[in-house]
């Protein structure tokens, strides 16, 4: 029944009760007994039939249906009972009253049901009302539940209000929000999200979409409730358009909306891809990232730019305005001069259609502190669109995201600098995922690459934060098979940090040590001398003694360098033979990888140590 009140016209549910009105007053002429009381009823069904048509009249316009709906229910049932009690009273119904059917109380309960509808209409025409502000009243049908009722009257004020009862409604819904999931739940179920979507999407006026992307903000915080705002009411399409319009600190809060709800809903992260979130993403990245003539050639001269550049933008030879692209359709563009444009001024094309074209200028001159907060909310959203996904992060490399991510990982400190790390860490873990991807952004002649590179390992050099130096030899690790027997210079670093005081740390060093000694790597025999010739042996013995994690990845970085290296004096010097065998044998049944190693890297250790020491027989496993 529900369900088909709410498929029905909002027409049809106003014009219902207004019948029921003209019925009664039929009724109440015809009413033999009681007159007095039916008079009393026909004076206030005559009131709520006044209020019924009052809000007809707003149906023309935009309506906020959820109350009107609600309302109107309980309106219509009241009218509806006054009706039945009406028509008892007729005069052939003379012998029915005296048996007892209809009695005073009947009419002093329907008394007090009338007054509560007309009070229902009467506040109901008030949150309808577009120059009676926010409505902050108590209807007596949310009387046992008054937050429905302030959702209501702020939601309706979304809808119709003046932009300063739109910013104070969008924050009154925030706050609610933060309060307690429940009331997030009712903002959702009571049609909340659609009108702050379309205040973020109007762009008149920058405080209001400010205060309806925080509202957005606290209400996705579940990924039931980011997966319905999503697929029902088509946040991410809105979301990726405003963020390529918009002033800096609309930008802001809606880039840490992405955030949330990517983090939250793996379907919402694939979502936004699909929309293309990560151009605007990088080309607000890379806003005041380069200097004039500062890596010219590697950023505006390669493919991928070009091929960004079509998608971006078409340049007419006699035309000094540029339009936004806004289909698929529209792709095919003239290639960008390399040579054209300061401080990658192409990169802000796409957002520059008609009245928004002039939010170029106020971007260059705005507050350093305001450009830094968005840089920080675009780089932790790339980071979480590129989080274990393949598709996303060759999306990102196939722009200049991974040479921009590098630049400001090398120029950067704090937060920003963080999240551009794990943006990176992530993306060299899908590479590390994916044959194709690998090859495309982390070939040996990239630009892109060798800077990512370079900065990954002068973070492990040159720092001694933790939460700096595990993502970057994380993400070294991730990126071993591209590695030449000859670089040498990264092998030596991560041997460095097996002696590391920090164990998490040290672990991690000796688990990237283990992705370039590991089988699967075509230069693993050159990699595991490598690390034995920085002297890596003895630090791992000592990891030996560490926890259980350090432990386990020790001893899988000793069984390769045994099993690739094991002609090697370190080895035999160090003791690994005997430590191999005296593994305690609680840790190796939990390890299936180990189960296997061991016994390998016995036997190659035997074999080796056969030879020098005959006495000594090899054990084949």
């Amino acid at each position: 029944m529900a369900t088909d009140e709410q498929e029905k016209p909002i027409q049809e549910v106003l014009s219902f009760p207004i019948l029921l009105s003209d019925r009664i007053r039929t009724a109440v002429d015809d009413a033999g007994t009681f007159k007095a009381d039916c008079a009393d009823v026909a004076k206030q069904v005559d009131r709520i039939a006044h209020m019924l048509r009052s809000a007809v009249r707003f149906a023309a316009s935009s309506l906020y249906e959820r109350p009107v709906r609600r309302i109107l229910a309980e309106v219509s049932r009241t009218l509806g009972r006054s009706l039945k009690l009406v028509k008892r009273c007729k005069r052939r119904r003379r012998l029915l009253l005296c048996l007892g059917r209809v009695a005073r109380s009947d009419f002093r309960k329907l008394h007090g049901l009338l007054e509560a509808s007309a009070a229902d209409m009467l506040w109901l025409l008030g949150i309808l009302d577009r120059d009676s502000g926010i409505v902050l009243s108590l209807p007596p049908i949310a009387s046992t539940d008054p937050i429905l009722s302030f959702v209501w009257s702020f939601v309706a004020a979304l809808h119709c209000g003046e932009p300063g009862d739109r910013i104070e409604a969008a924050s009154e819904l925030s706050s609610l929000a933060r309060d307690n999931d429940r009331n997030k739940q009712i903002i959702v179920d009571e049609g909340g999200v659609p009108p702050l979507l379309n205040l973020l999407k109007e762009g008149s006026f920058p405080d209001v979409q400010i205060a309806a992307a925080n509202a957005l903000f606290e209400v996705a915080d579940s990924c039931d409730r980011v997966r319905l705002m999503g697929k029902e009411q088509g946040i991410c399409s809105v979301v990726v358009q405003v963020l390529g319009k918009s002033p800096m600190r609309v930008q802001i809060r809606v880039a840490n909306l992405i955030s949330r709800m990517v983090e939250l809903d793996p379907e919402s992260q694939e979502d936004f891809a699909r929309e293309n979130v990560i151009r605007p993403l990088v080309t607000l990245l890379s806003f005041d990232t380069f200097v004039d003539g500062e890596e010219r050639n590697p950023i505006l001269g390669i493919h991928s730019i070009v091929k960004i550049n079509k998608e971006m933008e078409r340049n007419s030879e006699n035309s000094n305005h540029r339009r936004h692209l806004s289909s698929s359709k529209d792709t095919e563009r003239n290639s960008e001069n390399p040579k054209q444009g300061r401080h990658l001024s192409w990169s802000w094309s796409f957002c520059s259609d008609g009245s928004n074209g002039n939010y170029r200028k106020e971007r260059e001159n705005e507050d350093p502190e305001v450009k830094l907060k968005l840089k920080i909310a675009c780089a932790e959203a790339l980071w979480m669109v590129a989080k274990g996904s393949v598709l996303n992060s060759r999306r990102i490399t196939e722009t200049k995201g991974l040479l921009c991510l590098a630049k400001l990982v090398e120029k950067s400190q704090g937060e920003l600098q963080f999240n551009c790390l794990m943006a990176i860490m992530e993306i060299t873990t899908a590479a590390e995922l994916s044959v194709d991807l690998r090859r495309a952004a982390f070939r040996n002649n990239s630009p892109a690459a060798k800077a990512v590179v370079d900065q990954l390992l002068r973070l492990i050099k040159e720092f001694d934060s933790p939460s700096l130096q595990i993502p970057s030899i994380k993400s070294i690790g991730s990126l071993a098979r591209t590695f030449p027997a000859r670089e040498t210079r990264t092998i030596a670093l991560l041997v460095e940090r097996l002696c590391h005081a920090n164990q998490d740390v040290a672990t991690e060093a000796a688990i990237s040590l283990g992705k370039f000694a590991c089988p699967e790597n075509f230069l693993c025999v050159q990699h595991s001398k490598t690390i034995i010739e920085f002297n890596g042996v003895p630090p791992l013995m000592r990891l030996l003694r560490a926890g259980e994690q350090a432990q386990l990845h020790a001893l899988i970085l000793l069984c390769y360098l045994a099993m690739h290296a094991g002609n090697t004096e370190d080895l035999e010097q160090a003791r690994v033979l005997i430590a191999l065998e005296g593994v305690d044998h609680t840790v190796v049944p939990q390890n299936h990888e180990l189960r296997e190693l061991i016994p390998k890297a016995i036997y190659h250790l035997n074999l080796y140590q056969a030879s020098v020491h005959p006495h000594r027989h090899p054990y084949a496993p």
